[in-house]
């Protein structure tokens, strides 16, 4: 087991050797090579021109003392790191490694050692961690993670009982605990401690499914309503530890749910409201929920949602589920069976104040099921303290958050961004967040623009699938609306492609607003990698999500389980070291959650994802694993093919998976919508594969393009290309779990486009 606590020794820092191991290379780090210049080289292959080790150093003595202060500070320890790794600490001193104008920096401390404990795992009292530039921060957090994150949460959290040691944590084992000995409430983070200073701030801003019908509800009268429900909870026998499922629409109530478990020790599972019943009752009883709160009806685009009857479906197979709470979102009549309770109702008799469950940092806070390829969902846990400081800090670095901004995510709760930048993030740091209850195109496709100039939303946070739904309709319901609040453009969900990028900043934008594209996932917990923060004036680049978040490690992995060096590469995309947001476990099945996570590159959290690290050293994600195709021994993400085609004004949407092939191993096979008054198919199929050759090369040309109407998605956005490819390897009788799939009708949609086709081509 690792601690993360330093121990301080004459000679510097005692500690884990295996620390330096997972430090990235030099020239890994983003920007290096732009920032550097001889420095990077000097550590890239090119010290024997120096005479080796020992003319390195006095070379690197001899720079002024300024050229390493500013961004190359963590080139420099990773350097120093693998100088460490290969020569021992004996001869970096023996060298002067250590007497350079730079030893100042704690590069001293670094090289022996890094990361160490005592044996009591005592956390050392640090200073405001977030003080310096972006480089100087990176640096801090990757050498000494367990104080950096430490004194974040002794600044940013209100604790009941300090924490005594900042971590610990074995990937090999898929342990990871921080801020051991700490207690706290997240509710009463969220909402108490804003209450003393600013009760009548917005906390929420519903954006109900008809516009201009907005509601705000206060910090004060959020904590009321929070308290309220959870006295209901406690008096129907819910108490610390019970699992409670959440299906409701984006509401205030379906806030307050999640508050109000959090508040005392619940454990709440929200569910998408949209899932079946029967995908209702798999998340239920894999969860053994005690209760189940729902509303009467959901309103989504017009569309009246019957939430109840599903949950009654769903109930019927739950034996565990002993009463369902049923909220008023209609005037509709609620028809309530036995175990039923009106919410509203017994809210109405309950008193404004309820006493706070004092939790451990590392008891659950939520479950959040997510879905794999095969078998049943999983049950993602993350823990109170760890989650709730990272998605506040995420939130508010990433964002560019100021005291007064209004913070638009217009993702559903039942999703983690839902959880992350909607509830707990924004309400963490005493923001005011948007609930947006309707779809991109309700009333109208201008619905997005038209909330912002409203509500004078100051950073806006979509899917890329969304944009690209939202350009097929032109520019003109954009720009009749006031988008000049606007600060801050994010993208969340899927690597965005080009032309989605171009039109978000250029067109909703209008050039003068920052676009983060972040990287993050259900089982990270918030944002690990995206273009901010970092230093002052520094470049984004279109479509590239970019530098990793403060403490996140990015490491390549190649086929062979090695870690991948240098820039301009393609691998596995893992991380070295956790993180306080990671997920701590698959609920009641642990087993499973280290084989999917640490397996399959032992030491590190593997992501599934794949990615390329630029020249320049930024990262880009280039799509999920099984989403990377090997063209006669080219390695080559899905992704990256989908982003060529994409540019083609034709086509707003792709879909880009593998087919075997008898020579080539795989060729590319792709689906793509085009937009409703192109009708010259064979043409842009032309067009669009010429676009592939000329931005990536003719071995990436898919061999075989189908146009469809549609692309199968889950509810949240995303293409199931897995589906796809059932299809068209004839497997369409095992499509795994498809409990998120939008619209199952789209599959037989599909498949007589596919069946039509391969009539045409008998290669197929």
């Amino acid at each position: 087991m690792k601690h993360c606590n330093p121990v301080i020794y004459k000679g510097g820092i005692q500690g884990d050797a295996e620390a330096a191991r997972k430090t990235p290379p030099l020239a890994q780090l983003p920007g290096a090579s732009v920032r550097l210049g001889p420095f990077l080289r000097l550590f890239t292959g090119q010290t024997a021109a120096l005479g080796g080790l020992p003319g390195v150093l006095p070379a690197l003595s001899s720079l002024p003392p300024r050229s390493l202060v500013v961004d190359p500070v963590p080139m420099a320890f990773a350097a120093l790191s693998h100088l460490r790794s290969a020569l021992g600490r004996q001869q970096l001193w023996r060298h002067g490694c250590l007497s350079a104008p730079w030893a100042p920096l704690s590069l001293a401390r670094f090289c022996s050692g890094g990361r160490g404990s005592d044996r009591r795992g005592r956390a050392e009292p640090r200073a405001p961690s977030l003080k310096g530039n972006y480089w100087q921060l990176c640096e801090r957090a990757a050498r000494e993670p367990g104080p950096f994150w430490g004194a974040l949460a002794r600044e940013t959290l209100q604790w009941e009982t300090p924490h005594h040691t900042d971590c610990e944590w074995d990937f090999a084992q898929g342990r990871i605990r921080w801020f051991l000995g700490g207690r706290l409430n997240v509710a009463v983070n969220c909402l108490d401690r804003h209450v003393q200073h600013i009760p009548d701030k917005v906390a929420l801003i519903w954006e109900k499914d008809e516009p201009g019908t907005e509601e705000k509800i206060t910090y004060r009268e959020l904590l009321d309503m929070t308290c309220r429900l959870a006295n209901t909870l406690k008096r129907n026998g819910i108490k610390k530890g019970d699992r409670v499922a959440i299906y409701m629409s984006v509401s205030p109530m379906a806030v307050t749910a999640m508050l109000a478990c959090a508040r005392i020790g619940a454990v709440h599972t929200v569910v998408f409201a949209g899932f079946s019943a029967e995908s209702l009752a798999g998340r239920i009883n894999d969860a053994k929920c005690k209760a189940v709160i729902t509303c009467n009806q959901g309103i989504r685009g017009g569309r009246i949602l019957e939430l109840k009857n599903t949950v009654d479906e769903a109930v019927k197979n739950c034996p565990s589920v002993k009463c369902v709470f049923v909220a008023q979102r209609t005037d509709s009549k609620i028809h309530t069976c036995s175990h039923d309770i009106l919410l509203e109702e017994e809210m109405a008799k309950e008193a404004l104040v309820c006493p706070s469950e004092i939790m451990d940092s590392e008891d659950m806070l939520f479950m959040l099921y997510t879905s794999g390829s095969t078998g049943k969902p999983k049950g993602i846990v993350h823990t109170q303290a760890g989650y709730l400081l990272y998605t506040a800090i995420t939130h508010k670095h990433v964002f560019d958050l100021k005291q007064d901004d209004i913070f638009g995510c217009v993702a559903d709760i039942g999703w983690i961004t839902g959880h992350s930048y909607v509830v707990y993030g924004p309400l963490c740091n005493g923001s005011t967040t948007v609930l947006f209850e309707s779809t991109p195109v309700y009333p109208d496709p201008g619905r997005y623009w038209e909330t912002v100039e409203r509500l004078k939303i100051n950073q806006f946070y979509c899917a890329p699938t969304a944009l690209r739904l939202l350009l097929k309709y032109g520019d003109e319901y954009v720009k009749k609306y006031d988008r000049s609040s606007l600060t801050t453009l994010g993208s969340v969900g899927e690597p965005i492609n080009h032309e989605a990028w171009h039109w978000y900043y250029s067109v909703v934008g209008d050039k003068r607003c920052t676009l983060v594209d972040t990287w993050w996932q259900t089982e990270t917990g918030g944002i690990c990698i995206a273009p901010r923060p970092s230093e002052e004036g520094a470049e984004i680049i279109p479509a590239i999500a970019m530098r990793p978040f403060y403490g996140i490690i990015p490491v390549l992995m190649g086929e062979n389980g090695k870690v991948l060096e240098g820039n301009d590469i393609s691998g596995a995309l893992c991380i070295a070291q956790p993180w306080p947001g990671i997920a701590r476990t698959i609920y009641e099945d642990h087993p499973r959650f280290v084989e999917a996570y640490f397996n399959a590159y032992p030491g590190y959290y593997f992501t599934g994802d794949a990615a390329y690290r630029t020249k320049e050293g930024y990262y880009q994600l280039t799509g999920r694993m099984d989403d990377v195709l090997n063209i006669s021994g080219h390695r080559l993400g899905t992704a990256e093919i989908e982003d060529a085609m994409d540019e083609h004004p034709a086509v707003p949407e792709t879909a880009v998976i593998s087919y075997p092939h008898d020579i080539k191993g795989e060729v590319a096979l792709a689906f793509i919508v085009l937009k409703d008054d192109m009708a010259d198919k064979d043409i842009i199929i032309k067009e669009v594969k010429a676009i592939v050759a000329t931005k990536i090369a003719k071995y990436a040309v898919p061999e075989h393009v189908l146009v469809v109407k549609r692309l199968p998605k889950t509810r949240s956005g995303k293409i199931m290309r897995r589906l796809l490819r059932r299809i068209v390897t004839d497997n369409i009788s095992d499509m795994g779990d498809i409990t998120t799939l939008d619209d199952p009708s789209v599959i037989e949609e599909i498949l007589e486009i596919y069946e039509k086709y391969k009539l045409k081509h008998p290669t197929l």
